[in-house]
């Protein structure tokens, strides 16, 4: 047979006509940008209410005099209190940046002591008085907060936080901090290897406890998820709060930090700070990035609000300061990697972070519980980049459930990224309900669920419930899938920093030294806004003696002074077009990434790559895991068998409240077989059951007769699963339905049905 080669001329017309097809697909992509853009920068032409309006002219006049009496005084009450934030800043980075903890702790583990050391330490938090001792059987918490720029600490520098959250459960708490300086050479492998360290060191600590929960903060999420797949063994649940683990996703014309890596070209901006920092790279610079993302707060509200209520305000202004002030520094490695992987690569939801010695870090080998706190109002961690992942590690929820992984995540309307960490509110009311979540996680079947908080009808007692969700939910809360436009700056960023490591980084090394990175850190303007205001500053210091005599004669004008309106209606007018002008840079930056690398990836940069696919339903079903589980549908006892019924129940419900994952906690904790286990045994038993509950649900339920031959104890088993469904008028039709196909299936009396009636509440596929 021979073989007929097509003509050079139809090969080239066929590559031009796909390449013209994806240019058109960049065209529509930029259109659609550009339209949403366009919508988003509609001007509101709704006038704010004036002011109102004063009497006679006499009355304006002394309505001018009491107004201007008290805003002078403010305004020395606003200086000084910048100038203490001032003062605490030198201060603080005299002492080397310590953590910004409330609570006394006692150092654990240095990590610059380790063999390979590194800047990150393990403390105990001390239990403050008032609160009853932890209880060393109860399951340890340890935190990691982001080294994204700023100290440690946020978790625990209030006492409604996370800290004192676990602490008045009697929970052990450890948490993880970092000093300013990296040690020499440390890279980001070397710290995962330390946090190892440190969780087998918690472990030894309390051997009676079941794991550690490790909670991750931003940054500290995805190094959690790190440890969580290299070590697994090491982790209990796992829990992200506005953990950027998927940097690419999001929705188009909103959250457009990250397209700067692309519109900076790449990493090597990034290499080239470190360089001028003499091998180190200034978090300074990160949290610059923060502020720019919200101008109108961060540059004139947050200031005009410390002036508005310079009687009151200064206290809390300082305390969030004190952490918001302290810059950390990250070795020239670090920061690369950081970028490279995580920003421009987006290498980790691909399982393609290098974990050394050949192998990679893969989230799918995560084996404990996840859950995710995200929020709509974040803008640094926006909820796509915190739920992706789990859209593009798994195939679907089914396979979810047939790997034995338990996912729940958590939304929140509107809090910002800072207050994912430091609210109060949210405290009490999220992060009180995880760790309550955390105390039952092991009774929660495999499965993707959401959390839902509400208020319990006439009570202030919250109504928690895990809804099982897909992962359709999770895509679409995740913005678009696909984005050709990401591989493209991959490639472009690769390239500019190889040009950059050849030709400019030599240079710029050569040029720098530890005097001059130090000169230049203390010159970044975020470091000079306060040491300028501080008392090193002769003209800010008599500012202390003014403060004291307003103090004591403190006149502030009355509530429905006019000027006080025409002042929050300036100050409205300032914030609102910085925004603007927020809106208008966000708009054209995203618009500029489109065109430029939307067409660069049209023309063939990004080369066509296409991400690892995941397993196939028919591959899923011929799995080890899968496979062995089903083989044994029929095999077991009594044990099999409640917890079998208990996930049909659940799965027919599409979810489980939590007071039944309590009962369903307390059955496992008190009820002959289950007491006489281990917490890994029955672990074991809910996901190999969940399995064949999820991949054959009409077998499993037919085969429920041999597990339980005798009527005794079907009739026992159905008891103990009715107790935990709780009253059956509260179930809702389909559970109720599932309810008395299990009965039927047992051949119990009351609320028989005929055989076959299972077919109405089980799908097919």
């Amino acid at each position: 047979m021979t073989m007929v080669t097509p003509p050079p001329a139809r090969e080239l017309m066929l590559r031009g006509a796909e390449t013209m097809s994806r240019v058109m697909d960049q065209a529509r992509a930029l259109a659609d940008v550009a339209r949403r853009q366009a919508e988003a920068l509609r001007p509101s032409f709704e006038a704010p209410p004036p002011p109102p309006a004063s009497g006679s002219p006499m009355d304006l006049a002394r309505d001018a005099m009491e107004y201007a009496f008290d805003a002078s005084q403010r305004a020395v009450l606003f200086w000084d209190t910048m100038r203490q934030a001032g003062n605490t800043f030198v201060e603080h980075e005299a002492a080397g940046c310590p953590p910004v903890l409330i609570f006394d702790y006692e150092m654990v583990v240095d990590g610059r002591t380790l063999s390979r050391p590194c800047n990150y330490a393990l403390v105990r938090i001390a239990v403050p008085e008032g609160l009853p001792p932890t209880d060393p059987k109860l399951r340890p918490f340890v935190i990691i907060d982001p080294r994204a720029g700023h100290g440690a600490g946020i978790g625990g520098f209030k006492s409604d936080s996370q800290v004192g959250v676990a602490l008045r459960r009697g929970h052990p708490v450890y948490f993880v901090i970092f000093f300013r300086d990296p040690e020499p050479g440390q890279t980001i492998l070397d710290i995962t290897q330390a946090e190892g360290i440190f969780l087998r060191k918690v472990s030894e600590a309390h051997p009676e406890a079941p794991k550690p929960v490790v909670i991750g903060n931003c940054q500290g999420g995805w190094a959690v998820m790190m440890l969580g797949a290299s070590q697994p063994e090491l982790t209990g649940a796992l829990v992200l709060n506005g953990a950027p683990l998927s940097y690419w996703a999001g929705e188009r014309g909103r959250n457009p930090m990250r397209y700067l890596g692309g519109l900076a070209g790449g990493s090597w901006p990034a290499a080239l700070l470190a360089d001028l920092g003499n091998g180190k790279f200034d978090g300074a610079n990160l949290v610059l990035n923060f502020e720019s993302l919200s101008p109108g707060n961060t540059w004139f509200r947050k200031y005009y609000n410390l002036f508005q209520k310079a009687d009151t305000e200064g206290e809390r202004f300082l305390e969030f300061e004190r952490w918001w002030g302290g810059y950390f520094l990250m070795n020239r490695d670090e920061i690369r990697w950081i970028v490279e992987n995580l920003f421009i690569g987006d290498r980790f939801a691909r399982g393609e972070i290098s974990a050394g010695g050949g192998a990679t870090f893969n989230m799918r080998a995560v084996r404990s519980p996840v859950v995710v706190f995200a929020s709509a109002g974040d803008n640094i961690t926006p909820p796509g980049q915190a739920l992706r992942w789990i859209a593009d590690v798994y195939r679907d929820e089914q396979e979810i459930k047939a790997l034995g992984q338990t996912i729940v995540y958590l939304m929140h309307d509107d809090i910002g990224h800072l207050g994912i960490f430091v609210s109060g509110a949210v405290a009490l009311k999220e992060h009180s309900e995880i760790a309550e979540l955390l105390t039952l996680i092991d009774s929660v079947a495999p499965g993707l669920y959401e959390m839902l908080i509400t208020r319990e009808p006439d009570s202030n007692a919250w109504h928690v419930e895990l809804k099982e969700r897909t992962i359709a939910d999770v895509r679409a809360r995740s913005g678009e899938a696909k984005n050709e436009a990401f591989p493209a700056v991959a490639k472009i960023a690769a390239l500019n920093q190889s040009l950059y490591d050849l030709f400019a980084a030599p240079i710029v090394r050569q040029l720098s030294t530890e005097d001059s990175a130090e000169k230049r850190r203390q010159m970044h303007p975020l470091r000079l806004r306060r040491t300028l205001v501080s008392d090193a500053n002769p003209l800010v210091a008599p500012i202390a003696g003014l403060a004291e005599q307003v103090r004591q004669h403190r006149a502030p004008a009355k509530r429905d002074n006019p000027f006080l309106a025409w002042e929050k209606l300036w100050a409205d007018q300032v914030e609102r077009s910085l925004d603007t002008w927020r809106d208008w840079r966000d708009a054209w930056t995203e618009i500029a990434f489109h065109g430029v690398y939307g067409m660069l990836a049209a023309v063939g940069v990004a080369g066509g790559e296409t991400p690892e696919e995941p397993p196939s339903a028919a591959a899923l079903a011929d799995a080890p895991e899968v496979r062995q589980a089903l083989a044994r549908i029929g095999s077991g006892g009594f044990a099999e068998a409640v917890v079998r019924m208990m996930i049909l129940l659940a799965q027919a419900r599409g979810g489980v409240r939590r007071s039944r994952l309590a009962r369903s906690n307390a059955l496992m904790q008190t009820e002959a077989p289950f007491s006489e286990m281990t917490a890994s045994a029955r672990q074991a038993l809910i996901r190999e059951q969940t399995v064949i509950a999820s991949m054959a649900p009409a077998e499993a339920l037919a085969a429920l007769p041999k597990l339980l031959p005798k009527l005794a104890e079907r009739r026992r088993a159905m008891a103990l699963v009715e107790g935990v469904a709780g009253p059956e008028a509260e179930l809702g039709d389909a559970a109720q339905a599932m309810l008395a196909q299990l009965r039927s299936a047992l051949g119990l009396t009351g609320g028989l049905v005929r055989v076959g009636f299972e077919h109405a509440a089980i799908p097919s596929d």
